[in-house]
C-alpha cells in the first residue's frame, strides 16, 4: 500500500492547527479548529482505506487486490454527518453567547477562580508545612502516648 506523503503531512498539519485553535478562548476559533480536526479525520480515514480500485459492485472477475474497500467510505460519510451536527450545535452556542453577552470569548467564572485559588493554597501548604504546626502535632502525639502509658500501668 502506498500512501501519499503529501496527504500524511496535510493531515498532520490540519490536526495540529485544529487542536491549537480548539485551545483558544474564542468560540469562533474553537469551531474553526473543530472543522479542521474533522476534515483531518476524513483524510486519515481516506489514507487508511488503501489504494484506489474498482467499486465492489463492479466486480467482473477482478481479484481482491483490485477492489476498493467500501467501509472507509461509509466511515467518511458518517464522520461528515457527525462533524456537521456538532458544528451546528457549536454555532448555536456561539449565537446564544453573542446574544447574551455581545462577546465571543469565554469569561472565567468567579467561583471556579476561587476554587482554583483555594486548591493552590492547599497544595502550597502541603509542600511547605509550617514548622510550628509540625511541632504541635508531635507534642500531641507524645501526650497521647503518655496518656496510654499511664492507663496501661493502672
Amino acid at each position: 500500500m502506498s500512501v501519499s506523503l503529501v496527504l500524511v503531512v496535510l493531515m498532520a498539519v490540519m490536526y495540529a492547527c485544529g487542536v491549537y485553535l480548539m485551545l483558544e478562548r474564542s468560540m469562533t476559533r474553537v469551531v474553526l479548529g473543530f472543522l479542521l480536526v474533522g476534515n483531518a479525520t476524513n483524510i486519515l480515514i481516506l489514507i487508511m482505506g488503501g489504494r484506489r480500485g474498482l467499486a465492489p459492485i463492479l466486480n467482473d472477475g477482478a481479484t481482491s487486490g483490485e477492489i476498493n474497500d467500501p467501509l472507509p467510505q461509509a466511515f467518511i460519510l458518517t464522520a461528515i454527518v457527525i462533524t456537521f451536527g456538532v458544528t451546528a450545535f457549536l454555532l448555536a452556542l456561539i449565537y446564544r453567547s453573542w446574544r447574551l453577552s455581545r462577546a465571543d470569548e469565554l469569561e472565567d467564572d468567579p467561583e471556579d477562580l476561587a476554587i482554583a485559588e483555594r486548591d493552590a493554597a492547599v497544595q502550597e501548604e502541603l509542600r511547605n508545612p509550617d514548622p510550628l504546626d509540625t511541632e504541635v502535632d508531635h507534642l500531641d502525639e507524645l501526650a497521647a502516648a503518655h496518656d496510654l502509658g499511664e492507663r496501661g500501668e493502672e
